[in-house]
């Protein structure tokens, strides 16, 4: 740790986590541990999978149902 409270990683660690310069990461604090995860950019969660898939007309009843659910 630095004098001034800044945390340098190890090469091979950033390296492990994919983390270039300029890098965006999120902080949490889980039991006590600095959890330190990085965010990524949008053109990665685009060349994923997705996770769910369904048709124009079923993401509209969805969202139809979503928005009575919010009324009530």
């Amino acid at each position: 740790m630095g004098s001034k409270g800044e945390l340098f990683p190890p090469k091979d660690l950033r390296d492990k986590a994919r983390l270039r310069p300029l890098s965006r990461v999120s902080y949490a604090v889980e039991d006590g541990r600095l959890v330190i995860e990085r965010i990524p950019s949008l053109e990665e969660l685009m060349a994923e999978p997705p996770v769910v898939e369904m048709s124009p007309a079923e993401f509209k009843r969805f969202r139809r149902e979503l928005s009575k659910k919010a009324e009530s």
